[in-house]
């Protein structure tokens, strides 16, 4: 078993990043996390002007994996996803989609007990641990691990949890992959800016596929195939993610692109990941049984 240590943090995905781990494809790595803060915050009553801003949504790695190469794709297997037993949340004056109304910055720190997230004592949510930021290295500039885009970073979909299969594009040698930004519970959308933000742990096993030409990211678990897309304006980040799909399906079912369009209009669900990142997020879910029915057993992917 391969492990990365939360000291190993990056702020940025790049193709300039030393590795922090070489694997061989197939290998199962776990990833150390800090939260988005990098652990910054320590009770509610911290000083929110005093918050260093440019150690935000840190990602732990990145990890080379031999044998990848420009034209692959990785493919991420999230196995297991452990938790801190304490959260934070914060929002204020232009933070999320309240922003411009709030007047002051207010932080809670949320207890993570039985399964739940405790906002208050008569609000409890249900816990669903996913991964904020997780990526590959793009293939030319450095992005901020706060910017989602083709290579993944952070994307927010509250998908990226246990059981799902992420597939991101290999850009350079090795992809330099990296993760973090985990969340105790996360709403599509994630409007206040944060979701239950967390420390915690992220096993994941590392595969390279080779051969395909897919429109990526896509994610497959035990009950959808997902594209996923991000722009600076949600409505083109949810065309681009339907795009995404119908060629999809057209390509590797070789469903001509008016039926394709006709089965997301029936049994596809569009739907918003975040809506607070410097680019917005929109994923595609097409539930398996339709490529199933096609003729295509994507769940071997998602092994």
């Amino acid at each position: 078993m391969y492990k990365v240590d939360k000291k190993d943090l990056i702020y940025t995905m790049s193709p300039d990043h030393s590795p922090t781990l070489h694997v061989e494809s197939g290998s199962v790595v776990t990833f150390e996390t800090c939260d988005c803060f990098e652990d910054q915050i320590q009770s509610a009553d911290t000083p929110f002007g005093e918050l260093d801003w440019n150690r935000i949504n840190p990602a732990s790695g990145p990890v080379f994996i031999e044998g990848a190469e420009p034209g692959d794709i990785l493919a991420v297997h999230i196995q297991k996803i452990e938790i801190n037993n304490r959260g934070v949340m914060v929002t204020g004056p232009n933070l999320g989609v309240m922003g411009f109304e709030l007047q002051e910055n207010v932080i809670k720190m949320i207890p993570i007990e039985d399964g739940k997230a405790i906002l208050s004592d008569k609000l409890q949510v249900p816990l669903n641990p996913m991964i904020g930021v997780i990526g590959t290295a793009p293939a030319k500039e450095a992005i901020s691990c706060g910017t989602p885009g083709d290579h993944g970073g952070n994307m927010d979909c509250k998908q990226m949890r246990e059981g799902t299969t992420l597939l991101l594009p290999v850009n350079v040698p090795g992809a330099l992959f990296a993760l973090g930004d985990l969340h105790a519970a996360m709403a599509d959308g994630e409007v206040a800016v944060c979701g239950v933000e967390i420390a915690g742990e992220v096993t994941v096993k590392l595969d390279v596929i080779k051969g395909k030409s897919w429109p990526l990211p896509m994610a497959i678990n035990e009950e959808h195939l997902m594209t996923i897309a991000s722009e600076k304006e949600l409505d083109k980040a949810a065309d681009r993610a339907v795009i995404n799909m119908v060629r999809f399906l057209h390509d590797e079912l070789d469903l001509p692109k008016a039926e394709a369009t006709f089965l997301l209009s029936a049994a596809g669900d569009l739907r918003v990941c975040q809506v607070v990142d410097p680019l917005k997020t929109a994923r595609v879910e097409l539930p398996l049984e339709y490529t199933k029915a096609a003729g295509l057993d994507l769940t071997i992917v998602g092994r």
